[in-house]
């Protein structure tokens, strides 16, 4: 119940970010060859604009701008999702800006066919779409403030825009609509479908694997350096970059005067600026007690409840314990079994009725029948916290630690940049041992090593890849402090010796003559079954590992085949006894024979058909709607609609003329 009275965001987050962000990302499936093959803007903000295709459009029609931060935001949710390194952005980046690109040209169209959304749409929608149960609770508007601040706390965004993005793709969807609102399939179709999806096959399958396979290939070194020869290019720069470093570290155990010290004056001067983080907001903690009423309930049922509450509370003003009679009467099983106990509540958080009975009463109070939307509740109130600016002693050792953090490191960056400065003049060493500290130099190591003497090399390895040798000396932040380093011996990318990347060079050679070698096998397996009748036989002959699958249907996983939507669905194919051609499985190679098979009967169809029905129609909606996208992309490229910022035509998206 105290979820529902305080609106859990972590739980609307969710599931908006599934509604919004489903029909931002998934709008849009193929790209559209030639779609910025356009004038460009020079805009370094603005991605790309769209506006009507032709003449007219283009010089009068109204531009949509595509800002080129919704543009990184949207491939930084893509690259979360699919989980993919951050190194990969710059790949993410036109895949999103088309998406964005497609949808402003879908609302183009949209209102050319005037499909807008009214506010009065809009209202109805939340009221009654799937944004009801939060906004619209047992049909009860939770009020603008709350509405506010579930906006805010949800999409990081305001209201007008919130709202905006909603009338956006309830507009779109009306154009989905329309475009494929004439789409339709015969019964006869729906049968042939499911007959093909609810079949079910059992068979037995040879499989050689790429392992297997690469094990079988043991080249002789006259072989191998003759491949390494040909490969001479690939092997270029085989061995990276490497960097010989000299640096002096530290800490602020290092630095003259010792660890900076935090006056009363600085906590005073920082609590003076920062009063606001010290604010406390006005809060009740409270036990209640709910008889819920259902939403709907007739007046009989509501009468019951209300009888039931007001039993409860007589039994309460004699003398009954709250939390005991909460335990075994309330309703709100959040709460039920703390004996009611709800905690500390914030002032606007809850439902108006049950807030300004909660901060009406005084501590040790119990409220009367309180009717809210979700029935009848008896509140009693335990302390109360007013609002107020907690005192400077209380918070000092939590601003101590900041200050002594600031200090810290502004006094580890004056101190590096001073040591950098003298090692510019009198070399690393003798600045170091000015100073008390010891410089120390590295092996040659790459870009991506690990310096053994810091906490975090990898800012100073960064930095040092990033500059010449012999550069000034410079500083670094290293995690736990600071470093001055230089850079003082470089060995560029170069060729390995033969000897050295043996090892290497000998997986490289048989990556290469897998595919090769395992396609052969695999056909020699099957000419070899379809000669004897008997795939059983040709593996034996051949030492193939022979397996039987379970009786799968085609949303089955198979080992090592894997899902029977893929290569494996020629099985379904296939008539009892049949044996396949050759399958290419990636890194496993299979022939496979039908020892089983069951198609559905004609209940199971009947069963079926609604389902069945549904989805070829919504396959068969996406496929149009993909094709009119796609056309009316095109159309919009050919007329000079699209722009691309000059900035972002660069990497690869040709800006043309």
């Amino acid at each position: 119940m105290i979820r529902i009275l305080q609106q859990d965001n972590r739980i609307t987050k969710i599931i908006f970010a599934v509604i919004i962000g489903f029909a931002v990302i998934t709008m849009v499936i193929t790209l559209v060859p030639g779609i910025f093959d356009n004038a460009t803007t020079n805009d370094a903000s603005v991605y790309a604009t769209v506006k009507q295709p032709g003449v007219f459009g283009r010089v009068f029609g109204e531009s949509t701008p595509i800002k080129t931060v919704e543009v990184n935001q949207l491939a930084s949710r893509q690259l979360q999702q699919q989980h993919f390194p951050d190194a990969l952005l710059p790949y993410f980046l036109p895949r999103a800006g088309q998406i964005l690109v497609q949808r402003a040209i879908l609302k183009h169209e949209a209102d050319r066919m005037n499909l807008q959304v009214s506010d009065e749409d809009l209202r109805r929608e939340l009221q009654t779409g799937p944004f009801a149960q939060y906004l619209f609770p047992n049909g009860q508007y939770i009020g603008d403030d709350a509405y506010i601040n579930f906006v805010q706390s949800a999409f990081q965004t305001t209201r007008g825009d919130f709202e905006s993005q909603v009338k956006s793709d309830m507009e779109l969807n009306r154009l989905q609509a329309l475009i494929t609102g004439g789409v339709s399939v015969s019964d006869n179709a729906v049968r042939e479908a499911y007959k093909v999806d609810g079949t079910k096959v059992k068979f037995d399958y040879a499989v050689i694997s790429s392992d297997d396979v690469r094990k079988t290939i043991n080249p002789s070194d006259s072989e191998l350096q003759a491949f390494f020869k040909t490969n001479a290019a690939r092997y270029a720069n085989a061995v990276p970059e490497t960097r010989k470093i000299e640096y002096v570290s530290f800490d602020t155990s290092n630095l003259p005067g010792g660890k900076p010290q935090i006056s009363d004056a600085d906590v005073l001067a920082y609590y003076n600026a920062h009063k606001d983080q010290y604010q406390v907001k006005e809060q009740v903690k409270v036990r209640h007690i709910l008889i819920a009423v259902p939403a709907g309930s007739d007046a009989k049922t509501d009468a019951a409840a209300k009888a039931k509450a007001e039993d409860i509370l007589k039994q309460i003003k004699s003398g009954g314990n709250f939390a005991d009679l909460a335990s075994k009467n309330s309703d709100d099983p959040g709460s039920k079994t703390q004996g009611g106990e709800l905690g500390w509540l914030d002032r606007g958080k809850t439902v108006p009725e049950f807030d300004k009975a909660a901060f009406t009463l005084a501590p040790g109070q119990t409220s009367d029948l309180i009717k809210t939307q979700f029935g009848y509740h008896i509140l009693q109130v335990e302390e109360k916290k007013t609002a107020h600016l907690r005192p400077l002693d209380e918070v000092k050792p939590e601003i101590v630690p900041v200050l002594e953090q600031q200090r810290a490191g502004a006094a580890e960056q004056t101190f590096a940049s001073a040591l950098a400065a003298d090692a510019k003049k009198n070399g690393l060493e003798k600045a170091a041992a000015s100073k008390g500290l010891h410089a120390v130099t590295t092996d040659y190591v790459a870009k991506d090593g690990v310096i053994a003497g810091l906490a975090d090399g990898s800012a100073l390895l960064t930095q040092a890849f990033s500059v010449v040798k012999g550069a000034d000396p410079a500083p670094v932040a290293t995690g736990d402090g600071f470093a001055v380093f230089q850079v003082t011996d470089v060995k560029p990318a170069h060729a390995p010796e033969f000897a050295d990347y043996k090892s290497h060079i000998l997986e490289d050679y048989r990556e290469q003559q897998v595919p090769q070698l395992l396609s052969a096998q695999l056909n020699k397996l099957d000419e070899r079954a379809k000669v004897l009748n008997d795939l059983k036989k040709a593996a034996a002959e051949m030492n193939v590992p022979l397996k039987t699958s379970d009786l799968v249907g085609k949303d089955g996983q198979v080992p090592d085949l894997g899902a029977m939507s893929g290569a494996g669905s020629v099985a379904f194919s296939l008539p009892k006894g049949a044996i396949s051609g050759p399958i290419n499985a990636g890194r496993v190679g299979v022939v496979l024979s039908v020892i089983d098979k069951q198609e559905p009967t004609a209940d199971d169809i009947a069963k079926n058909f609604n389902a069945t029905k549904d989805k070829l129609l919504n396959d068969q909606r996406e496929e149009i709607f993909r094709v009119y996208i796609g056309e009316l992309t095109q159309k919009y490229e050919k007329g000079g609609a699209v722009r691309l910022s000059k900035r972002q035509a660069e990497p690869g998206l040709p800006a043309g003329n």
